[in-house]
């Protein structure tokens, strides 16, 4: 073999880079280093973490970089999940080393970090000091606590300036730099723990050391903070102990625990005929091959009880279990039912948890203490060698599809695991997406149906109302009909609970100046500023911009007329206040519910009913069980119904079926008030009577004619740049490149239809022009091998350096 080492190495690294990277691996690393092991690389003029993925490519030369060093003594994820990786970072069009950095927990992940120092001599060989600036006597006198990195400094002294000023510093010769390699606050928290040494026996002992070293002899070993907190001074006592040669300490990992509140364990309810035939069928294909099934189940089905009781025999079998939900405020109550059902024998994975935390939850799972995982999106990469089951609960939920980074979608990465595993793959909702019940009937996937609810109970009714009526109103009276505030009271009246739904948080929306009837808007975005009165703040819910409402005055005009117009869920929990004062009221939305414990409570006080109205968006509406609940008013059933996006039908329909769906789930039947200005729309009806058979029927239709997914594969090529016209440019030259290679290849891939440039519906995000091309075609295989092409020639496009090409295969929002 060319070179000097013994070995080679392929490596990815976590950069937007397309290629992997093959290193020498030195002789004292030769044999050590497994693929999926951390390892430290040169790279440039840097060293960074990369992931090892096993023997590189023969050189053509023999100067290879060396690897610098192992710090791991196993792998972070199996080996048997890099050819997933590889997949996905093939079928996204993502840098493979972007891939492994979006599944592994940030707490991995180390780089070099340069580190700032006063140098221990002064120039000049103890000469006088250069005369020095006010700026940088205050950096100095910073350093002199101790090396600090850029980011350090720049809490003190702003970034714009700092730099000139460490260089000018660096000129002086008053300080230094170096590198390290910083980050990785995921790492396994140790225990301090102690046992008798054996083979030795005590002389006499003090009497207080004498009866510590019984209680440890008794344990036969014990932590050291659970003997502190039995015995006083228990820390002074052990180490006079140690000095006498008697006990020893050693280090045990403990594992963080993310779960909080215990759990006392359930007993399993007897099933329905349709839930005993569906565990039959799924159980019939577990560990038999790859088998894909869709539950297709009624609100309060039972769907939940199905996934246990597959799950409990996929463990019993030696298996594994991924079970997905779609928002961290499903987490809370999946989490609940399985430690119910499988005690401490599962993990979680999701962004509430810190990283600590996070990566222990990952290492569980790595190592195989936990045969159960439960997660949001992202835990579709958890690093399980062998999985038999996957669910997919909500599987239609648009949550699942990941927005900026690497835009993959988690259930549709579910069913590629489920492949390569040879796993059944479980997708359960009430209101599947078009995709899957399209994939149903091409025979893809095996369909499972439950038609009742459990214990026969009925759907809700049904009552709609016309909002056109109440324009003339001014107050409540415009959005809470007099059908609605009947229904809330005699629900109050029965000591009942009550959901009121509304898909869009704050208090206005619309905040308008009543001198020249501007809109108050984002300056970094064209849309409306929202009013969050709670704050007293205007927040853009696009770049999370926000100022103080004291500062509201118009931008065009100057004046502070600012009129609060428009709806959002504080709005309604304020008016509902003033109807009910002695209702007690919660809200439940991201503003409401930012923290895990946030969350949690107010999930407690609904099942506690310690909340008669809880005022909530879609994060209320969605999979949770609250058998207390038996009315769910719904305050504007139109908002998401005229979205400049074609699934935005799909996304209504699913929406108002899964919030109507929240009534009526425990043993007094429910009701459901629908107000809306569109009361003789179909995709209202069909979400009223629950009828998603004809939903699919005439939506379907629509996707046909026009030729969208199901039907086909989407592209969307997104350009954005700080300039507008510089942009729109940028997006030109995209586009005629795209229509320049089909016309060039021919053949199959001139059936790539290419449709823009155009401007994005939202045209400007976070101070970013945006324009998008968008690429169609029904046979994916063509429009990959498209792909492909385009992404080789991207580079000689020549696009400004501002402008940024982005690709989302499968895209789920065209806004």
């Amino acid at each position: 073999m060319p070179g000097k080492f013994p070995e080679t190495l392929e490596v990815a690294v976590p950069l937007p880079l397309a290629e992997t990277f093959t290193y020498g691996v030195p002789a004292e690393l030769a044999g050590r280093i497994l693929p999926g092991m951390r390892v430290t690389v040169p790279f440039g003029r840097r060293r960074m973490t990369a992931w090892a993925l096993g023997p590189g490519r023969q050189p053509d030369r023999g100067d290879l970089k060396a690897v610098l060093e192992a710090p791991d003594s196993g792998p972070i994820f199996p080996p048997a999940m890099i050819p997933f990786f590889r997949w996905t970072a093939a079928y996204y069009k993502q840098p493979l080393g972007e891939v492994i950095k979006t599944a592994l927990p940030a707490g991995t992940r180390l780089a070099e970090r340069t580190v700032y120092r006063l140098r221990e001599e002064t120039p000049g060989g103890g000469g006088e000091t250069p005369p020095l600036a006010p700026d940088e006597e205050r950096v100095l006198g910073l350093l002199r606590g101790g090396g600090k990195t850029f980011a350090g400094l720049a809490r003190v002294v702003p970034a714009a300036r700092l730099r000139p000023l460490l260089s000018a510093l660096e000129r002086k010769g008053l300080l230094e730099r170096s590198t390290r390699l910083a980050g990785g606050s995921g790492a396994p928290r140790l225990q301090r723990w102690v046992r008798p040494v054996p083979g030795v026996s005590p002389a006499a002992l003090p009497p207080r050391q004498e009866a510590l070293y019984r209680e440890i002899a008794a344990a036969g070993e014990i932590a050291v903070a659970e003997l502190s907190r039995r015995v006083p001074r228990a820390a002074a006592l052990v180490r006079a102990l140690e000095r006498k040669g008697l006990l020893e300490r050693f280090a045990r990992r403990v594992f963080r625990d993310p779960f909080g509140e215990a759990i006392l364990p359930d007993v399993a309810p007897a099933l329905s005929a349709e839930q005993e035939e569906a565990v039959a069928r799924v159980l019939g294909a577990l560990g038999r091959g790859f088998s894909p099934f869709l539950l297709r189940g009624v609100t309060g089905s039972g769907k939940t009880e199905i996934y246990l009781r597959v799950a409990a025999e996929a463990v019993a079998r030696g298996l594994s279990v991924l079970v997905l939900v779609p928002e961290i405020a499903l987490i809370s109550q999946t989490e609940r039912r399985f430690r119910a059902r499988f005690g401490e024998r599962i993990a979680v994975l999701h962004s509430r948890l810190s990283e600590g935390e996070r990566y222990d939850q990952w290492s569980r799972i790595l190592e195989g203490r936990t045969p159960i995982a439960v997660g949001v999106r992202s835990a579709v990469f958890a690093p399980f060698p062998r999985l038999g089951l996957i669910v997919v609960d909500e599987e239609h939920d648009t949550s699942y599809k990941q927005e900026g980074g690497v835009p993959y979608h988690a259930r549709d990465l579910a069913l590629v695991r489920g492949r390569d595993h040879g796993a059944v793959v479980l997708l359960g909702s009430a209101t599947p997406s078009l995709e899957s019940v399209y994939n149903v009937r091409r025979g893809k996937y095996a369909e499972l149906r439950l038609t009742r609810r459990i214990e026969e109970r009925a759907l809700p009714a049904v009552r709609l109302v016309d909002l056109r009526a109440l324009r003339a109103r001014r107050g409540p009276g415009r959005f809470l009909s007099d059908e609605l505030k009947q229904a809330l009271a005699e629900t109050l009246d029965r000591g009942e609970q009550a959901l009121v739904f509304l898909n869009r948080r704050g208090f206005a929306g619309f905040p308008v100046c009543a001198a020249c009837g501007e809109a108050l808007r984002c300056p970094r975005c064209e849309i409306s500023l929202t009013l969050h009165r709670a704050e007293q703040r205007y927040r853009c819910h696009y770049c999370g911009f926000e100022r103080p409402a004291a500062e509201g005055a118009c931008g065009s005009c100057g004046r502070r007329e600012i009129v609060p117009l428009g709806l959002g869920t504080e709005k309604v929990e304020e008016a509902l206040r003033g109807l009910f004062p002695q209702a007690r009221i919660a809200r439940m939305d991201s503003d409401t519910a930012r923290t895990r414990q946030g969350l949690l409570r107010l999930l407690q006080g609904l099942r506690e009913k310690t909340i008669d109205i809880v005022v909530g968006t879609q994060m209320v509406a969605k999979g949770h069980d609250f058998p207390g609940i038996t009315l769910v008013g719904i305050v504007c059933a139109d908002l998401s119904l005229h979205f400049p996006d074609f699934r935005a039908g799909e996304r209504t329909f699913q929406l108002l079926a899964q919030v109507a769906g929240r009534a009526g789930r425990g043993a007094q039947p429910g009701r459901v008030v629908l107000q809306t200005y569109n009361p003789e729309h179909f995709i209202l009806q069909a979400a009223c009577r629950q009828d998603d058979e004809a939903f699919y029927e005439a939506e379907i239709a629509f996707r046909r004619e026009l030729g969208y997914p199901p039907l086909t594969r989407l592209v969307l090529i997104r350009v954005s740049g700080t300039k507008r016209e510089e942009t729109s440019r940028a997006a030109a030259a995209v586009g005629d490149a795209c229509r320049a290679l089909r016309a060039a290849e021919g053949g199959s891939l001139a059936a790539v239809e290419v449709l823009g440039p155009v401007e994005a519906p939202l045209a400007r995000i976070a101070g970013r022009s945006r324009f998008q091309v968008l690429l169609k075609c029904a046979d994916a295989r063509l429009l990959h091998r498209f792909l492909d092409r385009w992404v080789g020639r991207r580079a000689s496009l020549g696009l400004p350096r501002p402008v940024s090409v982005e690709l989302d295969v499968d895209p789920v929002f065209l806004l």
